[in-house]
């Protein structure tokens, strides 16, 4: 009690109760302690009652209070709710909080507040598609068994293009970050070209082959397939997980295939890239190093690619597939379920 009352590194408030029970120790009135501190003698008061009850706890912590009561109803908040979920304005797709404060004779707050402890946003949509493709379970079983379970002796590889990345150059240079203000860069920029990027990511080492190409019609994929097939060791099968697109199909890239027996293709289903690996990668160089850039013209593009790939394989991410069949199932009879119930 004599380190609070003398202590200048506490809340205030614990030193002045502090020192009202030790002067309350001393015997000294609740009249001269309240004139004393310069406080009421109520104070006074609750404190030493406090501390009788509760001794050093019942000074570190003020009492729980009632608050203010609520002056929304229950009634209110829950039609405030419903209407939220189940109902539509009459000029618009979704509600927005001035249009439902109007409706409900609230205040815009009020409905923001709302929403907050609901978890209610109804201006955000999220989009989703769900495969028709008649061979789904079994092409699913198939890429998933080689994330999980790769065979042994062999590579899996996931391979797909990043077609059409347009060598953008912006009308003004990117201005630099500086403190309180982000790097900025004109909306306005002049296409100057494109190129298809071929990249195959190794679910071994993380490691990316890739190489970009004017065009991505058979004749390049075969081209990308002589160079995945010179950058591995030959003694081993290789695993490549592609999409349905069909110069992954035409009959030259299944003649050549033939000649290249150690090759074997695992289509995933349609409308369903979120299978393929590399789309992951893509995302990474997307980022990281396309989409802020300004390229002056379509080589420049293709070496700030291959920089980036080289500087990627020098340390490379592995990505790891961690959802099994089960959970993915599940998740797809969750959708289907929420769908049927709306029609």
């Amino acid at each position: 009690m004599e380190l609070w009352a003398a202590a200048r590194s506490i809340p205030f408030r614990l030193v002045q109760r502090a020192r009202i029970i030790r002067r309350a120790a001393a015997g000294a009135p609740n009249q001269v302690i309240a004139s004393e501190l310069g406080i009421s003698r109520p104070t006074v008061q609750l404190w030493r009652e406090r501390f009788l009850a509760l001794r050093l706890s019942g000074l570190e912590k003020d009492a729980p209070r009632p608050g203010r009561i609520a002056r929304i109803s229950a009634r209110k908040i829950k039609a405030v709710v419903e209407a939220t979920l189940h109902t539509r304005p009459a000029n618009a797709t979704h509600w927005s909080t001035r249009m439902m404060a109007k409706a409900q004779g609230l205040s815009e707050a009020t409905i923001r507040r709302i929403w907050r402890q609901h978890r209610l946003k109804p201006h955000l949509v999220e989009t989703f598609k769900l495969s028709r493709d008649k061979r789904f379970v079994q092409k699913l079983h198939d890429v998933v068994g080689l994330y999980l379970n790769p065979p042994d002796k062999a590579l899996v590889f996931c391979v797909d293009e990043k077609s059409q990345i347009q060598a953008l150059e912006r009308t003004q240079p990117l201005l630099p970050l500086r403190p309180g203000i982000p790097a900025r860069q004109t909306h306005d920029y002049k296409r100057n070209g494109t190129t298809t990027l071929f990249a195959a990511l190794s679910m071994l080492d993380g490691k990316v082959i890739g190489d970009c190409m004017p065009r991505h019609r058979h004749q390049e994929f075969i081209r990308f397939l002589q160079i995945i097939n010179v950058k591995t060791p030959l003694n081993l099968d290789l695993h490549l997980i592609v999409d349905n697109y069909g110069t992954h199909k035409h009959p030259r890239v299944q003649s050549w295939l033939k000649r290249h027996p150690r090759f074997h293709l695992h289509f995933i289903p349609t409308s369903s890239s979120w299978l393929n690996m590399v789309e992951r990668w893509f995302r990474e160089i997307t980022d990281k190093r396309i989409r802020r850039g300004s390229f002056k013209n379509v080589p420049s593009l293709v070496a700030a690619i291959k920089d980036y790939i080289d500087a990627h394989n020098q340390n490379p991410k592995v990505f790891i597939w961690t959802a099994s069949i089960e959970k993915i199932m599940a998740k797809i009879a969750k959708s289907k379920e929420a769908l049927d119930a709306l029609h």
